[in-house]
């Protein structure tokens, strides 16, 4: 099966004004990906990596500088109407539906633009205001939505007319923890059954870690990361830490091999120690620990994804 996304050598230059200058920018640098039908892949870096710059030029707003680009087996630019029937987009800053309407009217309209019949209309329109919870404001005009109403609303909108490609920028940019919930719930159910590829673009790590099976990490327009969150905490050394809870009090663990000391509490019966998942496991720390004294409970804290990306960066500065 053919890639839904595929960049060879993609490059987007601006030219900007340096005060009596002119000087080209280049916000995308030699982008070289694939993504296969099905996936969920985050697509992360700094402001003003090039995030943005990309997707416009996947989805065809943007006309690229130089290289290659196909979504969906097409080319975007010239083929920019097919693409649209087989590519949904959310803009977390930005909407799609009518702002003095009711949003069923702007579904309405939505599912003519797609050239939806009545049967496919209704039941799928039925289906998302059942998934994503819609049916109490649907006859409300979007203007006088919630912020977590209008993000939800909008996703229903993107997903209208079943497309193969969703791509969300921001999407879950100033919900609430219960939205933001929500939200990754639904797109999670949407990928197991209708087999929906998915590219997400967010500052949200949440999201990232919940949603997304592979990573993408650009900085300053060129991809510097692609792999999981896994192998990206490998790059960097990122360490993992186990508590342990222990039945006794013990002097602090500073001994224990291919560890480092992290603090205690309780006189020494909680202890906290750090690992590099390289060079030990949690299994062999807590045989260890278990050598030393009975151990009640224990829990493992997965690397900061945020300072993992930021320690990527400092590494490249």
């Amino acid at each position: 099966m053919s890639a839904i996304i595929e960049t060879h050598g993609l490059g987007r230059d601006f030219k900007v004004r340096d005060g009596l200058r002119r000087r080209t920018l280049v916000a995308v640098d030699d982008l070289t990906v694939r993504v296969e039908p099905g996936e969920a892949v985050g697509y992360i870096g700094a402001n003003g990596a090039g995030k943005s710059t990309t997707i416009k030029m996947l989805t065809g707003i943007l006309v690229p500088t130089r290289g290659e680009v196909h979504t969906c087996g097409l080319r975007p630019v010239p083929d920019r109407r097919q693409l649209a029937r087989q590519v949904g987009v959310v803009f977390g800053q930005r909407t799609q539906l009518w702002w003095d309407l009711p949003v069923r009217e702007s579904f309405r309209i939505l599912a003519a633009i797609h050239a939806l019949d009545a049967v496919e209309e209704r039941a799928r329109t039925d289906e998302l205001v059942e998934r994503l919870e819609l049916a109490e404001f649907l006859g409300t005009p979007v203007r006088q939505l919630s912020l977590g109403q209008r993000m939800r609303a909008e996703v229903a909108a993107a997903l209208l007319h079943s497309p193969r490609l969703v791509i969300l920028d921001e999407p879950t940019i100033g919900l609430d923890v219960l939205s933001k919930q929500r939200l990754r719930e639904f797109l999670v159910a949407e990928r197991r059954e209708h087999g929906t590829t998915l590219v997400l673009t967010t500052h949200d790590m949440g999201d990232v870690e919940r949603l997304c099976d592979r990573i993408l990490l650009v900085d300053r327009g060129s991809l510097v990361f692609e792999g999981t969150l896994t192998g990206l905490s490998a790059t960097v050394g990122a360490e993992r830490v186990v508590t342990v809870d222990l039945a006794e009090p013990l002097p602090d663990l500073v001994d224990v091999e291919a560890t480092t000391h992290r603090g205690s509490e309780g006189g020494g019966l909680r202890q906290r120690l750090a690992f590099d998942p390289g060079a030990t496991t949690a299994a062999r720390v807590l045989a260890e620990v278990s050598r030393r004294a009975e151990v009640l409970d224990l829990t493992i804290e997965e690397p900061d994804v945020e300072d993992v990306v930021r320690r990527v960066y400092a590494a490249r500065r």
